[in-house]
């Protein structure tokens, strides 16, 4: 039977291409649910307030960082959304006292204009943001070498072979509307994918590059870091691909309610937890990595009923 056309963007691949069956087990997951589908590899948390959420989130970067040493340099793989957890890293390694000489940061993508990453002046920037809301507030003795941090600009594949350098403990993100994690969107309805999206096997071939950004994606980040001002978001974006996803020894997302809704923080869970796979939903993908951890804000979950506002 084909698939059905999408919902929100015919000429894409997205989660409402997807059997209806599993779409309605999804909306019925409650939050003792969700923590019922940790099974090996795959590992789901609940914290029942925003500080311990985000103070949690942030000590997976000095758990990380802590690892590295000059023999076995190390490092987290981290998101802008959220970014709550950011100023608590600088204020964790300050507090600390923990020098970074030998630890690492990849930030997993960029807006890109005119097919090149955007400069750290964009008022958009993720780098800049990284920047401002954590390196930029640690003691100059403390951070690390300007070479230690690694952000998909310039040579993408100097910053996919970084990976292979150095250790990644962590790779840390949000989960956007459309269900990816950094701009591993699902891909556009076309060619050899007209009738069907690509095989998980065939999407996690991708690796740090430039891609499309679904509609969706676009039409988030206006709602999220614009006031709405879907003009001024950027169509392309570089970003860390499932290549380098699968050489994290770790892949951690963090759920407080505020980036997807309801309904999407049961779907990946649902599919990742039941090893259903589909690269329209390119989270579920992750149900092939060997170590995965959801982390919810429990009142951040919500419920999937019909209501009228």
């Amino acid at each position: 039977m084909a698939r059905p056309i999408s919902k929100v963007a015919p000429a894409w691949w997205d989660y409402t291409t997807l059997d209806n069956e599993l779409l309605a087990d999804a909306a019925k997951l409650t939050a003792d649910d969700l923590e019922q589908l940790s099974r090996p590899g795959f590992e789901v948390r609940m914290f029942d307030t925003l500080e311990e959420f985000y103070l949690a989130e942030a000590l997976e970067y000095i758990d990380a960082w802590q690892q590295a040493t000059a023999d076995n340099p190390a490092g987290i793989c981290g998101p802008i959304g959220p970014t709550e957890q950011l100023p608590l890293v600088a204020t964790l390694v300050n507090a600390l006292e923990l020098k970074l000489e030998h630890a690492h940061f990849w930030g997993m993508d960029e807006w890109t204009e005119n097919g090149t990453p955007v400069p750290m002046d964009h008022p958009l920037s993720f780098a800049k943001a990284d920047m401002e809301l954590c390196f930029g507030r640690m003691h100059p003795d403390l951070r690390m070498p300007d070479g230690n941090l690694h952000f998909p600009t310039g040579d993408l594949g100097a910053y996919s072979k970084s990976f292979d350098a150095v250790r990644c403990v962590v790779m840390q993100g949000g989960q956007g509307e459309v269900k990816h994690w950094a701009f591993n969107d699902p891909p556009k309805r076309e060619g050899a994918y007209q009738d069907a999206p690509p095989p998980p096997e065939e999407y996690r071939k991708l690796a740090t590059r430039v891609t499309d950004l679904h509609p969706m994606t676009v039409i988030q980040n206006a709602r999220t870091s614009g006031g709405g001002q879907v003009a001024l978001v950027p169509t392309q974006a570089a970003t860390v691909g499932p290549v380098e996803t699968w050489k994290a020894q770790t892949v951690s997302i963090w759920q407080a309610g505020m980036h997807d809704n309801p309904f999407g923080q049961r779907l990946t869970a649902l599919m990742i937890g039941k090893k259903v796979p589909d690269s329209s939903v390119p989270m579920s993908l992750l149900a092939d990595h060997p170590n995965v951890r959801f982390s919810y804000y429990r009142h951040g979950i919500g419920v999937c009923e019909t209501e009228m506002h």
